[in-house]
């Protein structure tokens, strides 16, 4: 593919994300009773809500700023996914099968969205990295 193609897939990967984890942070900090009722449902304790919420935020926020702070990204990426993850876990653990689909949708637009940045920007981690 092209390294427009792949600036399309995570310009439109990075709204959804960014939608999905925004609300859903807002949410948190808003004590929103379908966040919270499910979240409590699955054993969180409240504070842990709001941590969650900040952080959702301060993400989003970092992986909307356009050209800059590429490392960091990385890192938002990382929180994401342990976040989907952690998620599908306790929803498949607490809540059954069926209630998994919502993570599951999200682990796909996360990684599609984590491909074509990695595609786009190659971050470069140590100086042996520099003679490839």
């Amino acid at each position: 593919m092209k390294n427009s193609t792949y600036k399309k897939f995570y310009l439109a990967g990075s709204i959804l994300i960014s939608l999905w984890f925004g609300l859903s942070g807002f949410f948190e900090l808003t004590r929103n009773p379908a966040v919270w009722d499910i979240t409590r449902k699955l054993g969180y304790p409240e504070h842990f809500i709001y941590i969650l919420g900040v952080f959702k935020i301060v993400g989003v926020i970092i992986l909307l700023i356009p050209n800059r702070f590429n490392r960091l990204k990385e890192w938002v990426f990382a929180g994401m996914l342990f976040d989907i993850l952690f998620a599908f876990f306790s929803k498949l653990t607490v809540m059954g099968p069926s209630s998994v689909a919502d993570t599951l949708i999200a682990l796909v637009i996360l990684s599609a969205t984590y491909f074509s940045f990695n595609r786009i920007y190659h971050i470069i981690y140590a100086a042996k990295d520099l003679d490839k």
